[in-house]
């Protein structure tokens, strides 16, 4: 018997780069909860205050598992966070922004930093994703604690990746996310550890668990479900990783199998 279902959002709920879920799905998901006592959490390499906002009509009712599984909460509570060593996420924070095509952003508890003098780039953030965005002059002298360190690249983030990997790969939990964004977590950060933790929290196993995702970063998240899609538009390497496949996420093909569970 399903007891858990952890969807991923960019991608898989909806197209990459918008932020509208069909609002049918809102319904979906609190009579499971109501008639099934199945859980819902939104897994996401967003912030959570993005999160809570894209499932604001149930934001009180579902985990959020965000910044690619940094950050484990409910609404008003952090349960869990898994800071990078500051050192560390000041050093790729400083290599990032020496790439003029790119633009540095982290992630701390209290909110996410920004040095960019980019307004189009600062409205997106904050009006198209509804990120707890914080201009500073220097992310490297916040006075938080670091989750994630991410490099955002509009016309694609995938070949300015290879040198940080090379680099940090073996310090830090690297992954792509999406088609514009590198994120740098701590390197035991994944979705699929966020997940585990919740599963252990709620007494619930990998066989009464689904897990939805299209990206990289999605895998270790299926690994941890029994009932793992990968939608109709995910990458092959998250096809071959999950053992079943929803409908493409432009035809809502997360609600179409949450709907057969009613």
């Amino acid at each position: 018997m399903i007891k858990l279902i952890v969807s991923d959002i960019d991608g898989t709920l909806v197209k990459d780069g918008e932020n509208q879920i069909n609002p049918e799905i809102f319904d979906v998901i609190m009579e499971l909860k109501k008639k099934k006592k199945i859980h819902f959490a939104a897994a996401s390499g967003r912030q959570a205050a993005s999160i809570e906002y894209t499932f604001s009509p149930i934001k009180k009712e579902i985990f959020y598992v965000a910044e690619n599984g940094s950050y484990l909460g409910c609404y008003g509570r952090n349960l869990f966070l898994y800071p990078i060593e500051r050192a560390l996420a000041d050093s790729i924070a400083v290599d990032i922004r020496k790439d003029p095509e790119l633009e540095v952003m982290v992630s701390g508890a209290k909110g996410t930093y920004l040095e960019t003098k980019d307004r189009e780039f600062i409205d997106w953030m904050t009006k198209g994703y509804h990120f707890n965005i914080i201009e500073v002059e220097d992310v490297t002298k916040v006075d938080d604690e670091i989750i994630k360190v991410a490099a955002y690249r509009k016309d694609g983030i995938s070949h300015a990746t290879e040198g940080f990997f090379n680099k940090y790969g073996d310090r830090l939990k690297m992954t792509v996310s999406g088609d514009m964004w590198m994120d740098c977590m701590a390197s035991e950060v994944n979705k699929g550890e966020a997940v585990k933790t919740l599963q252990e929290s709620l007494g619930i196993a990998p066989e009464e668990t689904m897990a939805f995702g299209d990206q990289l970063n999605d895998i270790e998240m299926l690994k941890r479900a029994y009932y793992s899609f990968a939608v109709g538009n995910a990458r092959d390497e998250v096809k071959n990783a999950a053992r079943f496949q929803a409908d493409l996420n432009v035809n809502d093909g997360v609600m179409k199998i949450l709907k057969l569970l009613l």
